[in-house]
């Protein structure tokens, strides 16, 4: 097959220094600050303690030879429970792509380490089984009998093989997993009925085996695909059905994730129309929140009835990370921009929103009712499926801001950031980063910046060719942006560009630098299903109205600016994005809803005129 887009190496794209408050002229960046909270999590954990599970599973009772150097990993990781040892899974993945992203020698150590660890217990086990729970659980699902979910936790300890392989080229890792699946193949044949089996959540079994195969080319790892491939979900999307309402949400998301990659390994089509069907089920014809999330309980909503769906446990972050990742898969087929968007809404209101920017700790779910609190994970005794989610997503921000076109480069987030590739023949350096219009440091008098908040955001992209080149910048004007983008280049052509839509600017690139100016303000976006109540954006960012109970506003809700005015705006160094409720009864203040951290919050309000 051949794709729109392309993503490029992890060592091409850079996530650029959080200089914070050392360089006044450097907006901070969320997206490094976020991944270093994630590289120092992921630090502290002793391969000793990620191991336990396996070592127990494999006959080392008493652990390591050394007492353990950290107190056990309880919660989801605690030996009493039937999901131990999944997180280890996405520990090495993550660790993978950070590593091999930034040249951590120190991470990839102890990744080897890890690896290391689960061949120790898979050799002990007798060369084949390398899994932290017993066989017995899958003889116990394929006899109709209740187990939580092993699949899923044996997908875990197979994809961070996995991408060990493909990230840091570890082949002890590929043989690790190799010898696993044979014992998966000659299981399988076993089974007279694959689809009742599958009916438990099989997590990303199908895409495990699909990687596996496109590194081995294995006949044995076709029909490992084959076998895991979930005919009563396919089928019925195939069949124009909607198969989703509900049901599990993260049960069918990493399914489809496995046809995706099904269809990139296979080039057939029918993996491609599932995929496709599958979006348009869960997404164009299911809509979503505000924040770009869905679900409630972990189920899929009805679709467009969201109102009644508010409360405690709204946004599973398994489920922002995984969509995300299946959006990524589209924009590469496709080039299309509504993917981007989607990306970047949930990059804001879910990514963002569901780590805690000082501690590290993830969200399980973001509560959508009014006066819900977050509430956090802990280092060592929560390790819910969200806590495997959040290191891997905290991992993968340098996936999705640039992309390999046929004729270019396309840039598809504004995050901080540089790309070093290849273009038209010529090695090119494109850096990205936002312009706060704010002036420099105060104490070097420089009063330059704007006199109020800005109207717009402004993003500077350089474009450096070691010999000039000619080939397409293709820029994502954000479905934020309101009227039209304004994009010069070397300060002089001047380009207007319509919100929704890449601007593709084809020129000789050599020394050149691209200002774009986005105009953005508030918007209010209602709940498709009570058009009368509605969550306030500024840009891709939701508002959170810092308040403990359900409040009413009044107001004309397309005139958003007249019911929100601008509140403690900015300090010496950058805008704030904080706002203050206009002429209502009570006071009522707002902020972006991924700086909230422990305060009671509303995110939906109803609006009288």
């Amino acid at each position: 097959m051949e794709a729109a887009l392309r993503a490029y190496p992890l060592a091409d794209v850079s996530l650029l220094p959080d200089l914070g408050r050392i360089d006044y002229a450097e907006i901070p960046n969320p997206f490094r600050q976020r991944a270093a909270l994630t590289r120092a999590y992921l630090m502290s954990l002793t391969a000793a303690n990620l191991l336990r599970p396996y070592r127990h599973e494999a006959g080392f009772f008493g652990g390591p030879p050394e007492p353990l150097p950290a107190p056990p990993h309880q919660g989801w990781e605690s030996l009493e429970s039937q999901l131990r040892g999944h997180f280890l899974g996405h520990w090495l993945s993550a660790a993978a792509r950070l590593s091999a992203a930034t040249g951590d020698a120190e991470l990839a150590a102890r990744a080897d380490a890890v690896i290391a660890g689960v061949a120790d217990c898979q050799r002990e086990n007798g060369g084949e089984w390398a899994f932290s729970i017993p066989e017995k659980y899958l003889h116990r699902i394929a006899a109709g009998k209740p187990t939580w979910a092993p699949h899923y936790t044996i997908h875990k300890t197979l994809m961070g093989l996995v991408d060990a392989h493909r990230y840091l080229g570890s082949d002890r890792a590929l043989e690790v997993a190799r010898d696993a699946a044979r014992w998966f193949h000659r299981w399988t044949a076993t089974v007279p009925d694959m689809d009742d089996v599958l009916d438990t959540e099989t997590g990303g079994m199908l895409e495990a085996w699909v990687d596996l195969y496109a590194v081995t080319g294995e006949q044995q790892h076709l029909d490992l695909v084959h076998r895991y491939t979930r005919r009563r979900l396919f089928d019925r999307l195939l069949a124009g059905e909607d198969p989703l309402t509900n049901r599990h949400a993260n049960t069918t998301i990493p399914e489809v994730l496995g046809a995706a990659r099904a269809y990139e390994v296979t080039g057939d089509e029918r993996w491609r129309d599932i995929t496709l069907a599958y979006w348009d089920c869960a997404v164009t014809s299911r809509g979503y929140f505000a924040t770009g999330g869905q679900g409630s309980y972990e189920m899929w909503t009805p679709p467009h009835g969201l109102a009644a769906r508010l409360g405690d446990r709204t946004q599973e972050h398994c489920t922002v990370y995984n969509m995300m990742r299946l959006a990524d898969v589209l924009l590469r087929w496709t080039g299309e921009q509504r993917y981007a968007d989607y990306i970047e809404r949930n990059l804001y209101n879910g990514i963002l929103a569901q780590q805690h920017p000082r501690t590290g700790m993830v969200c399980y779910y973001l509560p959508l009712r009014p006066g819900g609190r977050k509430k956090w994970g802990t280092p060592t005794d929560s390790f819910w499926c969200c806590h495997g989610t959040m290191v891997q997503a905290h991992s993968r921000h340098d996936a999705y801001i640039y992309y390999a076109g046929r004729d270019g480069i396309t840039v598809a987030q504004y995050v901080p950031s540089s790309l070093s590739a290849c273009a038209a023949g010529a090695r090119v350096r494109i850096e990205q980063r936002p312009d706060a219009e704010i002036g420099t440091h105060i104490a070097a008098g420089d009063n330059t910046g704007a006199l109020r908040r800005p109207g717009r955001r402004v993003v500077t992209v350089t474009v450096r060719a070691e010999v000039p080149a000619e080939f397409t910048l293709r820029l994502r004007v954000p479905w934020w942006v309101r009227g039209e983008a304004v994009i010069e280049v070397n300060d002089s052509a001047r380009i207007r560009a319509a919100a929704g839509k890449f601007a593709a600017l084809r020129r000789v690139w050599g020394n050149d630098t691209i200002r774009l100016s986005f105009p953005s303000g508030l918007h209010a976006e209602p709940l498709p299903d009570r058009p009368d109540t509605v969550a306030f954006m500024d840009g891709p960012a939701v508002l959170a109205g810092l308040c403990g109970d359900e409040r009413s506003l009044s107001g004309d809700v397309a005139r958003p600016e007249e019911i929100l005015w601008p509140d403690d705006e900015r300090d010496p160094f950058q805008w704030n994005g904080g706002y203050r409720a206009r002429g209502q009864a009570g006071g009522l203040r707002f902020v972006p809803l991924h700086e909230v951290e422990d305060e009671a919050y509303t995110v939906y309000f109803p609006v009288r005129p």
